[in-house]
């Protein structure tokens, strides 16, 4: 993925609202799953740390997306974005950036 797919994608995820929220229970099975499934129907999805999580954002964030096979847009504080090309419902196109 290119610095420019990587800045459209950001400014894509701008108006997206936060869907999960890790915590202190961490990162398990179930929530992988779920993760999964969000980004097969939404393609791009947005993620926070929370305070009481034994890991910072980057290292949630490379976990997730290494769990998921998605690709990290970006991280800013305690939240970041996901990426992974849907193979049902294909929304972006980067092709095109």
């Amino acid at each position: 993925m290119t610095s420019k797919q990587r800045a459209y994608l950001r400014s894509l995820a701008m108006t997206e609202p936060v869907i999960f929220q890790v915590g202190k229970g961490g990162i398990n099975e179930n929530m992988i799953k779920q993760i999964s499934d969000a980004l097969e129907a939404r393609e791009l999805i947005k993620l926070r740390v929370l305070q009481n999580c034994e890991y910072t954002s980057r290292e949630a964030a490379e976990a997730i997306a290494e769990a998921t096979d998605s690709a990290v847009v970006g991280v800013v504080g305690s939240t970041f974005v996901l990426y992974r090309e849907s193979e049902k419902h294909k929304k972006i196109d980067l092709r095109a950036v």
